[in-house]
């Protein structure tokens, strides 16, 4: 069983006991987490529920493992033969999060 659910503007592909790297929310690490936005909902190839937007009734539930920032992301901007350089450095805030159930 999967489902596709939104948080954070962004779409994630979720399985019981997978581990995903969400945008940051607002949750103590060991806090259980609950996302209604579910965009779809499978039950292997068969039974598939697609969402107009969202599926009805369903719901992942999750636990918060830890938060976290990426890899620094440098931007480096230039413009040729005008001396004109920029560098910027950019980290992204994450939180971590364990797939328990899907409720379909």
């Amino acid at each position: 069983m999967y489902a596709v659910f939104q948080t954070g503007g962004k779409h994630f592909r979720a399985e019981p006991g997978a581990r995903l790297r969400i945008p940051s929310l607002d949750v103590e690490p060991g806090d259980s987490v609950t996302f209604d936005h579910v965009l779809l909902a499978a039950d292997g190839a068969e039974d598939v529920k697609v969402g107009t937007p969202i599926v009805d009734g369903a719901l992942v539930k999750a636990e918060v493992i830890r938060h976290g920032r990426t890899k620094k992301l440098i931007v480096f901007k230039r413009k040729r033969r005008k001396g004109h350089r920029k560098k910027q450095g950019h980290r992204q805030d994450f939180t971590e999060i364990r797939v328990d159930e899907i409720v379909a």
